[in-house]
């Protein structure tokens, strides 16, 4: 406890003010359109930092920054090449202040992280650290997931949710086109939940910071645009059997399925991440 303690009071006294002053002078509260609650519990923020570690040698990116809780301990904790997305203008002068702080170390983009090819910013090895707005979050983790090779790690903080989505189990209800496309490229883990009270304003559901570290060997090598497709058909009507849902998929689905190894009276949550890849393998193979 006394190390939490001892970081929070070297945090506060970094040379910048403190966050809620810093809020309080530009007039920043948080904005709906923005998908914004800001986080002030630095010994949370350093938490996640530190989850992410090591920052020294990487091309560390953070998305929607906001007043920079987080942005400021990434910096503390060692990041040397810190580029943070932000759209919102009025965050601008308070990243501008933490930039002059860390020189040379934070680079501040204005803009809309959908629109950015994250890729470009800086050499690998790259890590998306990000409290991610509520509601382009998962939108951003799926595009991300399309170049995860392109990263060493995300350590991202969503809805729990979202967060159980990701690490859900087959015959699950969180199980679903996320889970899969997640669980085939990387390794998992929900790390720590974060309670509402951390946030300024505080949300109405619990967050969980989540990792995800892309696996160095998959197994049977799938095209990701076809996975996605196969695994939107079969979710997208999961009470469905899958004779029924992968209708739209346009082809035989009496002979994919046999081919894949599938009973025809399956759901979508009863087949595991093997199984979608070893289907999506066989719908490639008819569709060409």
């Amino acid at each position: 406890m006394s190390d939490q303690k001892n970081e929070t009071a070297n945090l506060a006294n970094d040379g910048l003010p403190p966050l809620r002053d810093v809020i309080a002078t530009h007039g920043l509260s948080a904005q709906k359109k923005f998908g914004q609650n800001f986080l002030f519990d630095l010994n949370l923020t350093g938490r996640i930092a530190r989850a992410a570690a090591p920052l020294e040698d990487a091309t560390v990116i953070e998305i929607g920054p906001g007043p920079g809780g987080l942005t400021r301990a990434l910096l503390y904790n060692g990041a040397k090449s810190l580029t943070v997305i932000e759209r919102d203008p009025r965050c601008q002068p308070v990243l501008e202040q933490i930039s002059n702080h860390y020189p040379g170390a934070l680079h501040v983009i204005d803009g809309d992280a959908l629109e950015v090819d994250v890729t470009s910013l800086g050499p690998a090895p790259r890590k998306i650290v990000a409290n991610l707005p509520y509601n382009v979050g998962t939108q951003l983790l799926l595009g991300w997931l399309m170049q995860i090779d392109q990263f060493a790690s995300l350590t991202l903080m969503f809805q729990k949710e979202v967060a159980e989505r990701v690490v859900a189990a087959p015959k699950s209800k969180a199980y679903g086109r996320l889970s899969v496309l997640c669980q085939y490229l990387c390794d998992c883990q929900i790390l720590f939940d974060v309670h509402r009270s951390a946030f300024t304003p505080p949300p109405k559901i619990t967050s969980a910071v989540v990792q995800l570290r892309p696996k160095t060997d998959r197994g049977e090598a799938v095209n990701l645009v076809s996975l996605g497709k196969v695994t939107q058909a079969a979710f997208g009507q999961r009470r469905k059997m899958l004779r029924a849902s992968l209708k739209t998929l346009n082809m035989d689905v009496g002979i994919l399925l046999e081919r894949a190894q599938i009973t025809e009276t399956a759901r979508a949550e009863e087949l595991s991440v093997a199984d979608f890849v070893r289907l999506t393998r066989i719908h490639d193979e008819m569709a060409a």
